[in-house]
């Protein structure tokens, strides 16, 4: 082996020691201000990319409050218009109530008076049935016509003895 030789080794220092400087002066002067250069620019980067993150969330979070505030704003326009409309539709709902029950009080006083007029004149018929009737009866049992105030009379108190 020729590096475990002593006679050589103090030129193989030397070629150590010159090959050592010009590496150093290579990788000082050439390579080190690359890597530098290209790191700098890495965290460069890294810090625009860093803040542009920070500058879009400060715009997101911008957006969420105005979208929020634009969505509260939207549920209470929503709430007034509901109440609004429940309102005109319960005046409309309340002024057809109040149309139907006097179309229903006029329809039923009408039928009252025509019944109480049908009743009425039923009862004039009745009666008059009645008097002809038991005139006749009369006639044909006794063999003479009854007296005719007497028999008004008479069914006159039968039929109001009957309305009690």
């Amino acid at each position: 082996m020729p590096q475990l030789v002593f006679a050589d080794f103090a030129p193989q220092l030397v070629w150590l020691a010159i090959t050592f400087t010009l590496l150093y002066l290579i990788l000082a002067r050439v390579a080190l201000p690359r890597i530098a250069t290209t790191l700098e620019k890495r965290r460069d980067v890294i810090a625009n990319d860093l803040d542009e993150a920070g500058c879009l969330k400060r715009q997101g979070d911008e957006a969420l409050r105005n979208y929020e505030a634009a969505l509260a704003s939207a549920r209470a326009q929503a709430h007034a218009i509901a109440a609004e409309t429940r309102l005109k539709l319960n005046q409309e709902a309340d002024r057809q109530k109040a149309e139907l029950a006097a179309t229903m009080a006029k329809r039923t006083a009408d039928a009252e008076a025509r019944i109480a007029a049908a009743k009425t004149a039923a009862m004039a018929n009745v009666r008059q049935i009645a008097t002809d009737t038991s005139a006749a009866i009369m006639t044909r049992l006794l063999g003479a016509a009854p007296d005719s105030t007497a028999l008004k009379a008479a069914i006159d108190a039968a039929l109001s003895a009957r309305k009690d």
